[in-house]
């Protein structure tokens, strides 16, 4: 009575297990803290979801599509970031100045 242990991987190549972790998403969470006896020096909390773009969507993440260092349009909204910046200081001082004036 020899028989071999099956896995759920048997047969299965990586290009069906990726497939599988993107159809069905994975989160890893992970704490990592660096103390020197009771003083807390150091806390990195890390959280890494894999999963398709489509199923980002359906759990409700989709941060990318409103990222401007992601966006094909980036350097223009940074120019016109820098432009608003500029000009609420510019409304803000004359602001002042009036507030100032007797």
């Amino acid at each position: 009575m020899n028989q071999a242990i099956k896995s759920s991987t048997a047969g299965s190549t990586l290009a069906d297990i990726l497939e599988r972790v993107l159809d069905k998403g994975i989160v890893i969470a992970g704490d990592i803290t660096v103390s020197v006896g009771n003083v807390e020096l150091l806390s990195i909390r890390i959280r890494l979801l894999i999963s398709s773009v489509d199923k980002a969507r359906e759990i409700g993440i989709n941060w990318w599509e409103s990222d401007p260092y992601l966006s094909s349009r980036t350097q223009e909204l940074l120019t016109t970031n820098q432009l608003l910046l500029e000009k609420v200081q510019v409304l803000e001082q004359q602001l002042a100045q009036l507030k100032a004036a007797p």
